[in-house]
Order: C-alpha cells, then structure tokens, then sequence
C-alpha cells in the first residue's frame, strides 16, 4: 500500500512540475538587431533608415519561409548584398563607417510584438552593427516574420506544447 501511494506522490509532483515549467514554441525565432554608431540624433536617425532598408529588402524574401533554417539559409545568401546597400545609404548620407552583418546568439530582454511575447533569453540573431555600435539598437522578429508580416495580417496563430507534458502523457496512454 505505501507503494502505491509514493507512486501516486511522485506522479502528483512530476505533473506539478511539468505543467508550471515554461512552454516551449514550436518554432525558434531569428531576431534581428541593428545598433546604432552612436546616440547622437544624425546616427540614430540613420538607423531608422537602415532598418527601413533592411526590413523591405528581406520582406520578399522572409514572407513565405518555412523555417528558421531557411530565413538562416535567405540572410546568409543576402547579407553581402544588404551590406553593399546599407554601405551606399551611409555614404549617401556623408556616414564614412562600417557595417558588420553576422548571425549570433545573444541575450534579449522580453519584447511584445502585436500580442506575441517573446520572454527574456538568447536568441539567435541578424546583428547589423553601424560603426562603433555603441548607441541605442532597434530589433524585431525575421522569423516567424513579425517584422516583415504583411499589414493585413494583424495575428499571428502560435501552437504551444510541452516536452515534459508530452512525454508524462505518453507514460499513461
């Protein structure tokens, strides 16, 4: 009998845990970053342009990807290109410094986009650096495309599911 309880004890506490446990997505997300050379007014508004720049050069491209790999495999193919536009926008604008272009996993704090929440963690990113890169940034989402999403699109439909729920369920079918 004292068996049977401690397994109906564990099984309480494992479900316990598994349903407070944070969900994962069912995709990953590709951010993106552009950080500005400086604070001051001329480098944060050349900013602006450059993410006006970047978001409608890759929204033809990201719109219909069907995984982070690909939007990874799209940026990787595009990024000398939008490095070579963002460069001639910068000299077109009397800016003589350089832009680096590279996917890496960095730390984002937690960001709502429309009524998507992405929790604070690290996440791979597009890092667009201006310069220095040393001023206020700007992000958003390549993939799934919140940034890029077309304006009719006002929600984007998110599944949830657990590993560990997943699992615990599988142990009593």
């Amino acid at each position: 009998m004292k068996k049977i309880i401690v397994i109906v004890l564990i099984c309480f506490v494992i479900s316990c845990v598994a349903l407070s446990l944070p969900k994962t997505q069912e995709y990953d997300y590709l951010r993106l970053h552009i950080r500005a050379n400086s604070n001051a007014v001329v480098d944060q508004n050349v900013k602006y342009e450059i993410k006006d720049l970047t978001v409608k050069y890759f929204s033809e491209y990201l719109g219909n990807v069907k995984s982070k790999k690909e939007a990874e495999d799209v940026v990787n193919r595009l990024s000398e290109n939008l490095k070579v536009k963002c460069l001639n926008l910068l000299k077109s604008k009397g800016f003589n410094y350089s832009v680096n272009i590279a996917i890496k996993n960095e730390f984002f704090p937690t960001r709502t986009y429309s009524n998507t929440t992405l929790e604070s963690g690290y996440y791979d990113a597009v890092i667009i650096e201006l310069g220095e890169a040393k001023g206020d940034n700007w992000w958003c989402v390549m993939y799934p495309p919140l940034c890029f999403m077309n304006k009719n699109e006002n929600t984007m439909q998110i599944k949830y599911k657990s590993k560990i729920v997943e699992w615990f369920c599988k142990l009593f079918k």
